[in-house]
């Protein structure tokens, strides 16, 4: 059962970095921690954004908890730190036995984690984790650097040592996206100069006028970064359109429609960090440990680089 819960306020809040870090061990749970009147477990999922990943992410959620026999709240902060600390606070109106966190920004999380914390409701989060593991249940984490690098990888081993130029479509300033731009900037060779770097916003529409104006810039062009794919399907257009067909774009996500893409040359290689994947493990974490399972409190996310050659492999990225 799904119920979609709507935020009572609207805060303005601005997006600063997120730290992702490499955690261990397990978690304790709280015998008296809330739940549903009849006992089972109830989840209250507070998504981040509207984007696929984020759509495929809650299906996920959804779906796992279902399985689980757990009943699942959900409610949408549509990238606004206030709105999340918002989101969080009904949760905690509706007692629920754990939150699932996509989060907006992971420094801004210090306030929710406090507020759970004094209504006895542990937080899970999703994709990334704090720097103090003690004050959540757990995390499913996405190494967002290493995504970054390994699209680097491809373009070092597709340029063979030629020097080449990079143009770099990033998402939101913070958050994710520094850490994605980050890990693909150091991982570069010495051959491959970026030219450009400017925000798409997780927008196609705002990454297609970015890419409009990168093209103009630098119309030899070879590589281009974009952060997700459905800004590098926009950019895709943009370059197209200003006759550009030959730069080379490598994006982050695996979804179906990116496969496509791989498989029609429209994106050269895409890094796969499985929605479906990251959402499961999520719902069945986060009950385990609410249960006193000797699970692991952080999980590492799979990842795998998806180019023309092994496209076939590419993992499930949405539930059916």
């Amino acid at each position: 059962m799904t119920t979609t819960v709507r935020p009572r306020r609207l805060l303005a809040a601005s997006i600063a970095g997120v730290t992702a870090l490499v955690l261990s061990g397990c978690a304790d749970s709280n015998a008296d921690s809330g739940g549903s009147a009849d006992g089972s477990v109830s989840l209250g999922f507070v998504n981040g954004a509207n984007t696929h990943f984020h759509t495929c992410l809650q299906k996920a959620v959804e779906q796992t908890a279902k399985a689980k026999d757990a009943k699942v709240y959900t409610a949408n902060s549509k990238q606004d730190a206030g709105t999340e600390l918002s989101n969080i606070e009904d949760m905690i109106a509706r007692n629920v036995s754990a939150l699932i966190v996509q989060t907006v920004n992971v420094d801004a999380l210090e306030g929710d984690i406090a507020k759970a914390k004094a209504a006895n409701i542990p937080i899970y989060l999703t994709s990334v984790a704090t720097d103090k593991a003690s004050d959540i249940l757990g995390a499913a984490v996405v190494d967002l650097k290493k995504v970054g690098s390994m699209d680097a990888g491809w373009i070092a081993k597709d340029a063979d040592g030629k020097d080449v130029t990079v143009g770099i479509v990033a998402g939101a300033p913070g958050a994710a996206s520094d850490l994605l731009v980050g890990g693909f900037k150091k991982a570069l060779p010495a051959n491959a100069k970026v030219v450009a770097n400017q925000p798409g916003m997780f927008n196609p529409a705002k990454a297609q006028d970015v890419a409009e104006n990168m093209i103009q810039a630098h119309p030899k062009l070879d590589y281009a970064f974009v952060a997700n794919e459905e800004m590098a399907f926009a950019v895709r257009k943009a370059f197209n359109a200003a006759g550009a067909k030959q730069v080379k774009i490598v994006s982050v996500n695996g979804s179906e429609d990116g496969i496509a893409a791989i498989k029609d040359g429209r994106l050269q290689a895409t890094v796969s960090n499985s929605a479906a994947v990251i959402g499961e493990t999520a719902v069945k974490q986060t009950v385990n440990l609410l249960g006193d399972k000797k699970v692991d409190k952080i999980s590492k996310v799979p990842l795998t680089l998806i180019a023309k050659d092994n496209v076939d492999q590419a993992p499930q990225y949405c539930p059916k």
